[in-house]
């Protein structure tokens, strides 16, 4: 499977949600289906690494899937509000690239 970049992703999650006439849900409306897929993501990490194991009746689900759901949402919303996520992930690096740069300790090379 060939690697998308952020853009092609927002591009393809666009053309997916432009099929239907209810568009994208409400932006607050998105934001409790991010609480809701990272409560999903954060029980399968529990299941996994933690100290609840699934119940027999349980589904399996990978972190992968959770993740995906999570991402997909969180294009979603970028996509309403207009927001380019790849200008977004520049912001946030120099962001922690700057401000942050001394905040933990390096590995030595």
């Amino acid at each position: 499977m060939d690697r998308k970049s952020i853009h092609e992703m927002q591009a393809e999650v666009d053309t997916y949600i432009g099929q239907f006439k209810e568009g994208y849900f409400s932006p607050l409306a998105m934001v409790a289906r991010l609480t809701e897929e990272l409560g999903e993501l954060a029980r399968e990490v529990n299941h996994q690494f933690g100290e609840k194991p699934k119940k027999d009746t349980e589904k399996e689900k990978a972190i992968e899937e959770e993740l995906g759901d999570l991402l997909f949402v969180v294009i979603c919303l970028a996509n309403s509000l207009q927001i380019d996520l790849q200008e977004a992930h520049d912001m946030v690096m120099n962001k922690f690239q700057t401000r942050d740069k001394d905040r933990w300790t390096k590995k030595e090379l």
